[in-house]
């Protein structure tokens, strides 16, 4: 049984399903929505967001690389200011 004094950060992040894999480093969202539904929040702490207008069924390889060529070029702060 766990306790509420048990309950770190820790604790919680192992306990997740991606436990065992690395934090995102780029979201891509799709259809122009500026929100990410809840999706990964623990672990987008520090990722870098890619919004498009695109949608899903019409995203395409030229659209990936202009998120990744976008995303390169970002200096990322990692949570500093």
């Amino acid at each position: 049984e766990l306790r509420p004094e048990d309950i770190s950060e820790k604790t919680i992040s192992e306990s997740l399903y991606t436990a065992d894999l690395p934090d995102p480093d780029l979201l891509i969202r799709t259809s122009g929505e500026m929100r990410i539904s809840n999706f990964l929040l623990w672990q987008i702490a520090y990722t870098e967001l890619w919004v498009t207008p695109t949608l899903w069924p019409d995203f395409v390889p030229v659209d990936l690389y202009r998120a990744v060529a976008e995303f390169q070029g970002r200096a990322r702060r990692f949570g500093k200011v």
